[in-house]
């Protein structure tokens, strides 16, 4: 998967697992439900066939994973995030993809797709998730005071109901 930019595609982006194909059109085209697994970058488009095909190399990163504090400060703003947003608790930190929880969490959360792109871009899982924890600790007091309004509007517009 690749993020289609006004100059053309990004270079970095991950393999996708198909976990469901949802539906067959007519023309031979489908709607899948994916998930972003290994992050990959480009070298080499290929141009012989009308599909988008090309040669990759898997990336690694460049360092163990990040500290117990701020794994564990990730951690709680992306659950105070997820249930200010979706209403739920989250519940795809284990399985997959939870060695590196700044996947998930960028995966999962209703950010600006340019910002995602740079977090996958990054070779440091510790650099990851100290730019999710600022990203984050900005972005809980808008989804709070949306949260909050939205509760306000749906009573009689007194705050008390």
């Amino acid at each position: 998967m690749l993020l289609s930019l006004p100059k053309g595609l990004a270079r970095i982006g991950c393999t996708a697992e198909i976990l469901d194909v949802v539906r067959q059109h007519e023309n031979g085209s489908m709607d899948i439900l994916t998930v972003g697994r290994a992050p990959i970058r480009v070298l080499d488009f290929f141009t012989e066939t009308s599909l988008l095909e090309g040669r990759v190399e898997y990336l690694q990163d460049r360092e163990p994973p990040a500290d117990a504090p701020t794994d564990r400060n990730l951690i709680e703003l992306y659950e105070t995030c997820h249930t200010l947003v979706f209403g739920d608790y989250p519940k795809n930190l284990d399985g997959p993809g939870a060695t590196f929880p700044s996947y998930v969490i960028a995966g999962t959360l209703p950010m600006d797709l340019p910002w995602k792109q740079q977090i996958l871009e990054l070779r440091s899982e510790t650099e990851r998730q100290r730019r999710l924890v600022k990203y984050l600790r900005d972005w809980a007091p808008h989804l709070q005071n949306a949260a909050a309004a939205r509760a306000q509007a749906a009573g009689n517009g007194h705050g008390l109901n």
